[in-house]
């Protein structure tokens, strides 16, 4: 009978398979949120760079806007490219939170199986406790002592094959504790992850929302400040066509429409001079001056060079009244300083006794042999070492906004002198 029941339990007994299923869906599922959480950092790094740009652009229009010298109509084409991008920049942040909702959907159903893998590895290692803790029991009365007892043979193989079931399925249990562990530990490792970058992520778009915010703000201040320009502009022209209707009704009927087919020959040609003008100032067309001179007073532009309908001005180059140079209003009023466009040497400077008895104080400043910039209607003061024979540099403060002469109000006139002839200064800068 020894070498039947070493037989018996020397043969072989087909053991639970355990599969890994759940240990590899738990990998799988974690590589998937890091690929998730991947392209989430991704976008944000997307939106930065537009941010980075659109921000820098807003500026840029603000910046356009103060100047003297704003493009209206070309800054109102940009500010509408401007909304079209914030409006894009809006739906990608829009996206960016709305992925992050689904990482916290998805953090929360990890934690879940997390909970419920730890409730599952706890209750089987409560059972496999407890089935050593019975084996330990029924071993205290060993194989022999119960054959010895008086027991059937039958008895005695039934016996055996309970223990040898018994220790096969305590192995197995084992092993399925040992992968719920793994499993365990993958679900802790991807809802740690998810937990520390999520919160990050969280942060990075609250940060993209506060810069979104800061270039709406900025954004609806070039707004506001190109409608406040677009109803200066139209201010001034409706003053200044009321002058001339005013003009108009003081002459005799025949010189009267005389005067009106000429002006209209002359708005024509003053037209097309301010397309091709306008065009130049754009850069359409190249100019061999450019880049000279710059600008000797930042302000409004209250005069353009060129054929004008201010009756006060006289006739020459073309037209019967010639504005020879710009007129600039200072933003901060009379006295604001004013600033050598170029090096040179002062080559005048006191009171223009051409003008008649009213002179204006004028500066002019001799740049080389053939170019020279004129600087009228100033506050007869000189600053300290501003003096006919001086040298000065681009941006030196030569004198102060004034209305001395011929002159409606404080404003600087800047002429431009080429070889003898009175040039548009925009051609310069």
């Amino acid at each position: 009978m020894i070498p039947l029941m070493l037989g018996v339990l020397g043969a072989p007994v087909s053991a639970p398979i355990v599969h890994g299923d759940e240990l590899s869906d738990a990998k799988a599922q974690r590589a998937r949120i890091l690929q998730q959480i991947a392209e989430q950092k991704a976008a944000i790094a997307t939106l930065n760079v537009l941010q980075t740009g659109l921000s820098a652009d807003i500026r840029q229009t603000n910046t356009e806007l103060r100047a003297i010298n704003a493009d209206l109509k070309a800054t109102r084409a940009r500010i509408v490219a401007l909304q079209r991008r914030i409006a894009l920049v809006t739906d990608a942040y829009e996206g960016l939170v709305a992925q992050l909702g689904i990482l916290d959907a998805q953090l929360v159903r990890v934690e879940a199986e997390e909970h419920a893998k730890r409730t599952d590895l706890f209750e089987r290692q409560t059972l496999l406790a407890e089935r050593i803790r019975s084996a330990y029991d029924t071993d205290r009365t060993s194989l022999l002592e119960s054959f010895l007892s008086g027991g059937t043979f039958t008895d005695l193989l039934a016996e055996m094959s309970y223990f040898i079931d018994v220790g096969e399925q305590d192995k197995a249990l084992a092993a399925k504790i040992a992968k719920d562990q793994e499993t365990l530990a993958a679900l802790h490792q991807t809802v740690e992850e998810t937990r520390l970058t999520t919160n990050e992520l969280r942060k990075e778009t609250a940060a993209q929302k506060r810069e979104l915010d800061r270039s709406l703000v900025e954004l609806k201040e070039a707004q506001a400040r190109l409608k406040k320009l677009e109803r200066e502009t139209a201010r001034q022209l409706a003053e200044q066509k009321r002058a001339y209707a005013e003009l108009v009704r003081n002459k005799a009927n025949v010189k009267r429409a005389i005067a009106l087919a000429a002006q209209r020959q002359r708005e024509l040609a003053a037209k097309i001079d301010r397309l091709v003008e306008e065009a130049g100032r754009r850069g359409n067309i190249p100019s061999i001056y450019n880049g000279k001179l710059k600008w000797p007073l930042i302000g409004r532009i209250s005069g353009e060079y060129g054929c004008s309908t201010y009756p006060g001005y006289a006739p020459g180059n073309g037209c019967e009244n010639y504005h020879n140079g710009i007129d600039i209003v200072a933003r901060e009023g009379a006295g604001a300083k004013i600033r050598a466009a170029g090096d040179g040497v002062v080559g005048f400077i006191g009171w223009n006794w051409a003008d008649g008895p009213d002179p204006a104080w004028i500066v002019i400043i001799v740049h080389s042999s053939g170019l020279r910039t004129w600087y009228a209607h100033m506050q007869p003061e000189s600053p300290k070492g501003v003096y006919a024979g001086a040298s000065v540099k681009k941006g030196q403060v030569i004198g102060y906004e004034g209305s001395t002469g011929n002159s409606t109000g404080a404003h600087l006139h800047w002429m431009v002198e080429l070889n003898g002839s009175y040039m548009n200064p925009r051609l310069f800068l």
